[in-house]
C-alpha cells in the first residue's frame, strides 16, 4: 500500500472519531453549564477547550470565554482544524482520496455526513437546535465505525482506519481524565459539584451506564479512574485502546514481512505499562503526572507511526 493511501485511511479514522468525541464533549459541557453557577460554567467551557486540545487556538482568537464563542469554535469554526465541521470536511477529503479502498457503506456514511453538514446554517448551532446537531453527529460516528467494522476486509486498509480510530480514542480518554484530574485525585467523598464532575467524566466517554454495570455502586473517583484507565471491558478505556493499537501494528508488521520500527516498540511499552499497572500506584504517584506522561507518549507514538508508515 502506498504511504499516502495509508495516511488518508489513518486520518479518516482519526477525524471521524474526533468529530464524535467533540460532539460528546459539547453535550457534557452544556449539561454542566445548565446545572452550575456562572463561575463553574466558565470552568466547564475552559475544561472542554483543554480536553479537545483547542485552548491555545481559541485563546489566540482573543474571543471572550462564553458558551456561544466556545460552541462556535468547537462545532463550526473553519479556522479550527479540530472543529466538528472541519473534521467532517477533512474526513470526507481523505475518504475521497482513497475511495476505492473503502466499502460502499463506509463511503456513503462519510459522504452523506458531509452532504448533510453542508446544509448547516447559523441556526443549526443556536442553543435550541444544538442538542439535535450533537446527537446527529454522534449517530454518524457510530454509523461509520459500524460500517468499517462490519464491511471491510481485515487487510491493510482496515488496519490503518482502525489504528487512527484507536489512537484518537485513547488520546481523548487521557485528555478527558487529565482535564478533570482534580475531581478524581481527592479520594474522599465530594459534594454535589464533585458528583457532577464525576458524571461529566463518564458521560464524555459514554461510560456512565457501564460504570454502574461493572461496579454496582455509587460513583467513586478511584473506580472512575480505574475503569477509564485499566478495565479491558470498556472499549474506550486506555488499556483497551492500546491493546487494539498494539494488535493492529502487529498485524501490519506481519503483512510487511515482519518489519518493525519504533512505533511497534512504543505501542507495546505503553500497553504493557497500562496492563500491569494498579490504580493504587497510579493515584499514589499522582494521576495528573501519570496522564501527562501518557498524553506525551501518545503524541510520540503518532509521530513514530507517521514516520514508519505514512510518510514516503
Amino acid at each position: 500500500m502506498l504511504s499516502r493511501t495509508a495516511s488518508s485511511l489513518y486520518w479518516l479514522g482519526r477525524y471521524v472519531e474526533r468529530a464524535g468525541n467533540n460532539a460528546r464533549g459539547l453535550q457534557v459541557a452544556l449539561r454542566m453549564a445548565s446545572l452550575t453557577g456562572a463561575g463553574q460554567r466558565d470552568t466547564a467551557w475552559h475544561a472542554l477547550l483543554v480536553a479537545t486540545g483547542c485552548e491555545p487556538g481559541f485563546r489566540d482568537k482573543g474571543a471572550p470565554l462564553t458558551q456561544e464563542n466556545v460552541v462556535r469554535y468547537l462545532a463550526a469554526d473553519p479556522e479550527n482544524p479540530s472543529s466538528i465541521m472541519s473534521c467532517i470536511e477533512a474526513a470526507r477529503r481523505n475518504g475521497r482520496a482513497v475511495r476505492t479502498a473503502l466499502t460502499v457503506d463506509m463511503w456513503e456514511a462519510v459522504n452523506e455526513t458531509w452532504s448533510q453538514a453542508r446544509r448547516s446554517t447559523e441556526a443549526t448551532f443556536a442553543p435550541d437546535n444544538l442538542p439535535d446537531f450533537l446527537d446527529w453527529m454522534k449517530q454518524r460516528t457510530v454509523l461509520f465505525n459500524g460500517a468499517y467494522a462490519d464491511t471491510m476486509l481485515r487487510g491493510e486498509a482496515w488496519r490503518f482506519v482502525r489504528l487512527g480510530t484507536m489512537l484518537e480514542r485513547a488520546d481523548n480518554t487521557a485528555r478527558v481524565l487529565d482535564t478533570h484530574h482534580h475531581a478524581l485525585s481527592d479520594v474522599e467523598e465530594g459534594g454535589a459539584l464533585a458528583y457532577l464532575h464525576w458524571q461529566a467524566i463518564l458521560r464524555s466517554v459514554s461510560a456512565l451506564r457501564a460504570y454502574h454495570h461493572i461496579y454496582r455502586a455509587r460513583l467513586d473517583p478511584r473506580r472512575i479512574a480505574e475503569m477509564l484507565l485499566l478495565r479491558h471491558e470498556l472499549p474506550r478505556s486506555m488499556v483497551a485502546c492500546y491493546a487494539r493499537i498494539e494488535e493492529t501494528l502487529d498485524g501490519l508488521a506481519a503483512a510487511h514481512g515482519g518489519q518493525r520500527g519504533e512505533c511497534h516498540r512504543l505501542a507495546g511499552e505503553i500497553h504493557a505499562r497500562l496492563k500491569f499497572s494498579r490504580i493504587e500506584d497510579i493515584m499514589g504517584e499522582g494521576l495528573h503526572q501519570f496522564l501527562t506522561r501518557k498524553i506525551d507518549r501518545s503524541i510520540d507514538l503518532g509521530a513514530e507511526i507517521g514516520a514508519f508508515y505514512l510518510h514516503s
